[in-house]
């Protein structure tokens, strides 16, 4: 009895030190490992030692604060100190500007992976020393270039201080296009040995030419990884074509992960030139070149081909991707148009691509519901499959592809479809909507109205269906009602025409939603009943100088507290356009528009929250206004705000009354964020003094 009883008593603790490791070790998660590190003494020493990623957070001035206990960190992420996106971040610490990055290498000492805010090469002169076994290096600037005569100034660092460097990230840093090619020539022995190239950056204002494409794949032979903006407008010189393929192929034949964007396929596709969804020009590549790229890259695992001109009957092409790529899983299309024939039943172009795991495709014209079961019945391993621009393609099409892929597909995107409403796109996915996990679909409301209150539709129809009043006329029934005699029926309406099947594993949500369109229809469209969506990220788009005053106080947010898991959301009103400053007679100004978006707010219980002001693009002014800040202030279960803009002091001084707030800051991660201290409100003392009373608070938990 004695010995089984302290069987039973065994617990985790018990394990020994090396398992333990190991389980600590396979952890990803960083709030389950925080959540791990909470149980005991024992647990945080484990939980520390075997932490290879870490993020700081903080000031950089306080020296002192800066942990000492993550020595097995391998990835250190420094863009986000505070003051965010300052020149003078390692010299704030003290007059001696080698003190920070003295500290930080003492603490971190084996970091091979480095992410930084790089305002300035005087940055990287002093950090990269501190780690010379690094192997990939983040670089992060949504200021204006500097403005040294030299090209490449910026990047030059990296090749002069990191000799075992074997990838480069400068999606998120902004540079021309110009600075690249001289350095990866200057440095034949670091370029060389490159494997990861990523220059996807979508600040720039334009793409890379033809010739500079080349240099750069010369440069790096052993690329095993490239994504980059180009050219591919036939009316620009140096534009890509067949012949730029051609030389990826002969340079770099090892590549696995390919992606090749267009940089107006960038902005918004909201705005097709052409109503038939053709542009008015071709791309310069042929059916030929793409077969002889294609034969040449047999080892591509990801590849992105996102034009904005036309690429005609890619078919027979899309079939020589199917037997030259073997081990492709993840293919974008943009504008590429007749990518599958739809012929009686023999399967044919991207439908031969079995092995996928992730389909995109956008802007293709002639798409339609044929082309889609085609792609149902070919691509039959699609884990993720996103839409976007397709004009021809209906509920019909989508709902049987659904019904062919509902054991695989868990991701899905519909956008700009013009014959996929919201209400159509929710309908579509019903055979898999107990699988889903993320979706996003347009806030288009066609096949809802309001009648005494109540937003019904009818689902047999597809049609805006009027809820008559206790004491109206009688119903229409129909199969899905909740009418006695439909009881049989596999889809149920809990009588107000709503879907009765739940979302059980929708996890994560996405929007889009034109600016002065109300949100709150979103339950009554067929999102009701989600007991697991965690996450929500809304994109608000429009000019509000030309659209008329909302008829409603509020946008909406209050009808996501339907939601009860619902922690994190990302609103984005970057692209909402208004006035900061005066508007003309009859016109909101941004301050009252941002009332309207966030009213309601209050009512959620929201853990974390990304908010994306809206903007003046006339005086670049992204900036959190007074109706704003206390809006916010009244959400308070937040733990976590960023605010990707400016702000007044006295402002963000609002946001102290959230009780349990701890992790607050403004970034102006925009292009071109304000240069000078002097046209914004973001100063570096003023963040320094929210942060101090931030910090001098108690937290309870």
């Amino acid at each position: 009895m004695a010995s089984s009883s302290m069987a039973m008593a065994a617990t985790m603790n018990d394990l020994p030190d090396v398992i333990l490791s190991i389980i600590f070790s396979s952890v990803s998660d960083t709030r389950t490992r925080n959540s791990l590190s909470l149980v005991n003494r024992k647990f945080l020493a484990l939980e520390r030692s075997t932490r290879t990623s870490l993020t700081l957070r903080g000031k950089a001035r306080d020296i002192y604060m800066i942990p000492t206990c993550f020595r097995s960190v391998t990835h250190l992420d420094l863009s986000l100190l505070s003051p965010w996106g300052r020149s003078d971040l390692l010299s704030t610490a003290s007059s001696d500007p080698f003190l920070l990055a003295q500290r930080l290498r003492l603490a971190f000492p084996l970091v091979t992976s480095l992410t930084v805010y790089a305002r300035s090469p005087s940055t990287l002169h002093i950090l990269l020393p501190q780690w010379p076994n690094l192997s990939h290096v983040k670089l992060i600037r949504w200021h204006p270039r500097s403005s040294s005569p030299h090209l490449g100034n910026d990047v030059v660092p990296l090749f002069e201080h990191c000799q075992a460097l074997s990838s480069i990230d400068l999606s998120s840093f902004y540079y021309w296009t110009e600075d690249i090619p001289p350095v990866l020539q200057a440095y034949p022995s670091v370029s060389k040995a490159l494997t990861c190239l990523d220059l996807l950056t979508v600040s720039l204002t334009d793409g890379f030419k033809s010739e500079e494409i080349q240099a750069i794949t010369a440069a790096c032979p052993s690329l095993t990884r490239f994504l980059l903006v180009c050219i591919f407008d036939p009316s620009y010189f140096g534009c890509v074509s067949d012949e730029t393929f051609l030389a990826i192929v002969a340079n770099c034949p090892r590549l696995r992960v390919l992606h090749l964007v267009d940089r107006a396929s960038l902005g918004s596709t909201r705005g097709e030139p052409e109503d038939d969804g053709y542009t008015r020009e071709d791309a310069r590549i042929t059916k030929v070149g793409l077969v002889d790229f294609f034969t040449g890259l047999p080892l591509l695992q990801e590849l992105v081909l996102d034009f904005y001109q036309n690429v005609r009957d890619s078919a027979l092409a899309l079939e020589a991707l199917h037997s030259k790529c073997p081990e492709l899983k993840l293919l974008k299309l943009g504008q590429f148009h007749g990518i599958c024939m739809a012929i009686e039943s023999q399967l044919d172009g991207v439908a031969l691509c079995s092995g996928l795991v992730s389909l995109t495709i956008k802007n293709s014209a002639d798409l339609t519901d044929m082309g889609l079961i085609e792609i149902g019945r070919g691509c039959c391993n699609l884990a993720r499959f996103e839409v976007e621009g397709c004009k021809k393609i209906t509920m019909k099409g989508m709902r049987t592809m659904a019904s062919l892929l509902h054991k695989t597909l868990i991701e899905v995107k519909i956008s700009c479809c013009k014959n996929l409403n919201a209400v159509a796109s929710l309908r579509s996915l019903e055979p898999i909507q107990g699988r889903i996990e993320r979706l996003h679909f347009d806030c288009v409301w066609e096949g809802l109205e309001e009648d005494g209150g109540i937003l019904c539709f009818d689902l047999n129809e597809g049609l805006c269906q009027s809820v008559e009043h206790e004491y109206g006329s009688k119903r229409k029934k129909s199969k899905y009602s909740s009418d006695p005699d439909s009881s049989s029926s596999s889809m149920q309406s809990n009588g107000n025409g709503m879907f009765s099947k739940s979302w059980d594993r929708l996890k994560y949500l996405s929007l889009w939603i034109g600016a002065g369109v109300l949100l709150t229809p979103l339950p009554m469209a067929g999102l009701y009943d989600c007991p697991n969506l965690e996450e929500i990220r809304i994109k608000v788009e429009g000019d509000c100088r030309t659209g008329h005053k909302p008829s409603q106080r509020e946008f909406g947010l209050s009808c996501l507290a339907y939601y009860p898991r619902l922690s994190k959301m990302q609103l984005d009103c970057s692209d909402t356009i208004g006035f900061a400053l005066t508007a003309p007679s009859g016109q909101m100004d941004l301050s009252l528009w941002e009332r309207f978006f966030l009213n309601g707010i209050g009512n959620l219980s929201i853990y974390e929250l990304d908010y994306w002001p809206p903007q003046d693009r006339d005086v670049n002014q992204r900036s959190l206004s007074l109706p704003g800040a206390g809006l916010l202030a009244e959400c308070l279960a937040m733990r976590k705000l960023f605010i990707h803009g400016t702000a007044h002091e006295h402002f963000i001084m609002f946001l102290l009354r959230i009780p349990n707030l701890r992790d607050v800051q403004l970034r102006e991660d925009y292009y071109p964020a304000p240069d000078n201290d002097t046209c914004t409100e973001m100063r570096v003392g003023s963040c320094s003094r929210f942060e101090d009373a931030l910090n001098r608070r108690q937290i309870l938990d």
